[in-house]
């Protein structure tokens, strides 16, 4: 039979395991986003060491690796008041007649489940230094927000 049709062995034909990628720039965190990341970080060292399985144990520790680069990047960002919408803000809003509320937080802490928001997000983005009374142009629409109350997360 010719090399060329013989294989080495099955690793040579898996796909290759990229590191998670990064989002660019700086890591802003809320201090409950700093503590989020840490809990993450603590729970995944204990399931590498907790893991049998090899590729079970590659597969943590490569999500591991991602949650130590996010929490020693990490910057806590403490909120502020002010009128305008800013990191930390919770921002009450109508969009599409319905009234929402959000805040906005940075990348790794967001979850729409619990009412935070990435502050990369378009809806962020459309809210960030827009103040209480502010009409905001949102998905294709000049008069799709209106903003009802901007103040401090709690």
């Amino acid at each position: 039979m010719s090399v060329a049709f013989r294989r080495e062995s099955d690793e040579e034909h898996l796909e290759p395991k990229f590191e998670l990628p990064i989002p660019p720039g700086a890591n802003p965190v809320t201090e409950r986003g700093y503590r989020l990341i840490e809990a993450q970080v603590t729970k995944l060292e204990a399931a590498v060491q907790a893991e049998a399985d090899e590729d079970a144990r590659k597969g943590i520790a490569r999500e591991l690796r991602y949650w130590r680069s996010r929490l020693a990047s990490a910057e806590i960002v403490s909120p502020r008041e002010s009128e305008e919408a800013l990191f930390g803000s919770r921002v009450r809003f109508r969009l599409n007649g319905r009234e929402q509320e959000i805040v906005i937080v940075g990348y790794d802490e967001a979850d729409r489940a619990d009412g935070t928001v990435s502050q990369d997000a378009p809806l962020a983005r459309a809210l960030i230094g827009a103040a209480e009374g502010d009409v905001l142009a949102f998905a294709g629409r000049e008069d799709a927000i209106e903003v009802l109350e901007v103040g401090l997360a709690r």
